[in-house]
């Protein structure tokens, strides 16, 4: 069963049927970016009071504005929230270019169809540029915002699941279920989703909560790795890392459309996981030499 709207979980809670049409998969992201905007700050500040990150500096008006870390990550939160949906949009699009031509007015405003990985790259893109902004080492923000963007991706899938947006998986085959795992685990029929579809029993695949699933595990990871002794960009090499193993996992029971060229036959999700790998790889082997500076010393910004 799938609740796109507010009204449809208060109708399945309480049988009332109240006129509260916000859609819940923005409801859960807006969740996932207060929960990642939290996490963020807790790192910034313990950062920021060890010394192993200066403050923020922006020259405006001819004057300095100077703010510790901890305190920019409001704006950044929704500098990336926005330019994050502009990037998820964009690259559903061009995912879906046949679709988009027959009707693209529908599909850009439609509420359902947002590329997670669009608004990863465009969102840290964003991101990235109000950093700098501020005179911010890249190097060790990124490993800071690392573990909260893998939580955000744990709770935004939720939004995905208990909307029924369409990020499910093939048909599944209840063969291979072990018989010791709930069957909601295996598969779900989605009934009552927001696009609409009609799914046959016994259902498909819900790839979502195995996203959320994995994608918490890889925080507790990040979150337990975030005091290791290598240099700065290891951690989130590490993220990268994990961010496309999982995805490309996933991929394997996903509906996703295929690219073909050069001989590559793959999905935009597969494509740009096995990017983020590579990046990943290279990075922890570039980045996994311990720091020359003793433990409590105010570690380099770079």
């Amino acid at each position: 069963m799938s609740y796109p709207y507010l009204s449809d979980v208060v109708r399945a809670l309480t049988g009332l049927d109240l006129p509260l049409p916000f859609a819940t998969f923005g409801i859960l992201v807006a969740c996932a970016m207060f929960a990642a905007a939290a996490c963020l700050t807790s790192e910034l500040r313990r950062l920021y009071e060890a010394g192993a990150l200066l403050p923020g500096r922006r020259l405006v008006n001819g004057k300095w504005i100077v703010k510790p870390p901890h305190e920019l990550v409001s704006n950044l939160t929704m500098l990336v929230m926005f330019t994050g949906i502009v990037g998820a949009r964009l690259f559903h699009i061009l995912e879906n270019t046949h679709q988009f031509a027959l009707d693209p007015w529908s599909m850009i405003f439609s509420r359902s169809g947002l590329s997670v990985f669009g608004g990863l790259i465009v969102g840290t893109l964003a991101g990235l540029v109000y950093v700098r902004r501020w005179q911010l080492p890249v190097r060790p923000m990124l490993d800071a915002v690392a573990p909260a963007m893998m939580l955000g991706y744990a709770i935004g899938r939720l939004g995905c699941q208990v909307a029924g947006d369409g990020d499910w998986g093939l048909a599944a085959n209840m063969a291979l279920k072990p018989d010791w795992l709930p069957t909601w685990f295996w598969a779900q029929t989605y009934e009552n989703n927001i696009y609409g579809e009609v799914i046959a029993a016994p259902g498909v695949y819900p790839t979502p909560i195995y996203e959320s699933v994995m994608a918490l595990a890889c925080f507790a990871l990040l979150w337990a790795l975030r005091r290791h002794p290598f240099r700065t960009g290891w951690l989130f090499s590490l993220y990268l890392l994990l961010a496309g193993v999982e995805r490309l996992l996933i991929e394997q029971i996903r509906v996703n459309p295929p690219f073909s060229f050069a001989g590559i036959h793959a999905t935009q999700a597969e494509l740009i996981a096995a990017g983020l790998i590579v990046a990943g790889l290279v990075g922890l082997a570039l980045l996994g030499r311990r720091n020359a500076a003793p433990a409590g010393a105010q570690a380099p910004q770079t």
